[in-house]
């Protein structure tokens, strides 16, 4: 990572302007917060096995926190429209999932994997990165809660404990995917 490209918790995240999965038009961070207390912004891909363990945690999140804007983005290479429409209708996905055509926001952010998230303040700023959990399964005497601390925490008025945990899962983008496809 070079100078220029730095993420530290407390400053503010880069705008996006994406359009919706479903057709309905386009959103930006902006309008993801709106008039929330924050956002919840999670890198997602509807051929990630990671992020197919995650989808009754994605679909619960706007019920369970209210006060948070949410969305998924959309980023990984080489991944279509298609193929993303097929996986929201298969598995009953009714989240707002944005695109990122050529991941130039999950570059902006620094996202190199999904499912990847981020939770940020009413003005944006980043105040946690990385995964829901320790991925292992609720029943594991050693499963860890990252992203729900975090989330309460945050909306009561507490200083985050943990700020950055590591993320696994697919890549957004690899280097197979630069190689030039006559080889």
């Amino acid at each position: 990572m070079s100078a220029a490209q730095t993420q530290r918790i407390g400053e503010p995240m880069p705008g996006f302007r994406l359009p919706a999965l479903d057709g309905g038009g386009e959103r930006s961070l902006e309008d993801v917060i709106g008039k929330h207390r924050g956002a919840l912004v999670i890198f997602w891909s509807g051929s990630c096995a990671h992020c197919v363990r995650y989808d009754s945690y994605f679909q619960r999140l706007e019920h369970y926190h209210p006060e948070l804007g949410f969305t998924a983005i959309a980023s990984r290479v080489n991944e279509t429209r298609e193929q993303m429409m097929e996986a929201m209708l298969a598995r009953h996905l009714s989240f707002p999932i944005l695109v990122d055509d050529g991941a130039h926001t999950a570059r902006a952010w620094l996202s190199q994997q999904t499912p990847r998230c981020y939770l940020l303040d009413q003005e944006g700023r980043l105040l946690y990165r990385g995964a829901v959990d320790n991925f292992k399964l609720p029943g594991d005497p050693e499963y860890v809660e990252w992203l729900e601390p975090a989330i309460a925490q945050y909306l009561s008025g507490q200083p985050i404990a943990r700020t950055e945990t590591a993320s696994f899962g697919c890549a957004i983008e690899t280097v197979y995917y630069q190689i030039p496809k006559f080889l």
